[in-house]
């Protein structure tokens, strides 16, 4: 049985629809960046860090952890704790392009797979009005970087280059082939 270590319904759906079968069980960790961490290995971490703690209570299943995180500047930006930081977030990204990045690890009897999956994505120039119209949805707040790009967000994104399925929270090719090569499929 594979057992998505995570609550995000994003990575569910993009699970299903993919026909990959799984149950979901939430993993509590932290997901605060260590000191100088760079944003890959911390992706990369936190996949790892969720993947362990729902394997400890399923040593007998396959699990899949991950974890997506937004990088522009060097900067790794988060989920936003409030409405300000969302729209220093969004300011941030407006006119440019960054970097989303998701660590993936899948780990079974005897095995630990950790990857990872980058993609570059473009955003047009936001007013202040668009940022507030944008936060006031309430879709910003659980997202990494405050944006949604399946959703309202989706309006002020020109290009993606690479997995776009990755930017919705989960590479899901990268994914279908680890589990495959593992056999977990």
């Amino acid at each position: 049985m594979i057992v998505l270590a995570s609550a995000s319904p994003r990575r569910r759906q993009l699970l299903g629809s993919a026909g990959i079968s799984f149950v979901a069980q939430t993993a509590d960790i932290s997901e605060a960046p260590r000191a100088g961490e760079a944003p890959r290995a911390l992706a990369e971490r936190l996949a790892r860090e969720k993947a362990q703690a729902v394997f400890r209570l399923r040593p007998n299943d396959v699990v899949l952890g991950a974890d997506t995180i937004v990088v522009v500047d060097a900067q790794i930006l988060g989920k936003p704790r409030d409405a300000g930081e969302a729209t220093r977030m969004l300011r941030l990204l407006s006119g440019r392009s960054h970097q989303v990045i998701t660590g993936v690890c899948v780990m079974g009897p005897g095995f630990e797979e950790v990857r990872s999956e980058s993609t570059v994505v473009t955003v047009c120039e936001l007013t202040d009005q668009d940022i507030h119209t944008y936060i006031a949805t309430g879709e910003p707040m659980d997202k990494a970087g405050a944006y949604a790009i399946q959703g309202f967000a989706s309006r002020w994104i020109p290009r993606v280059e690479g997995d776009y399925c990755n930017v919705v929270g989960l590479p899901v090719s990268l994914v279908y082939g680890i589990l495959r090569e593992r056999g977990a499929i």
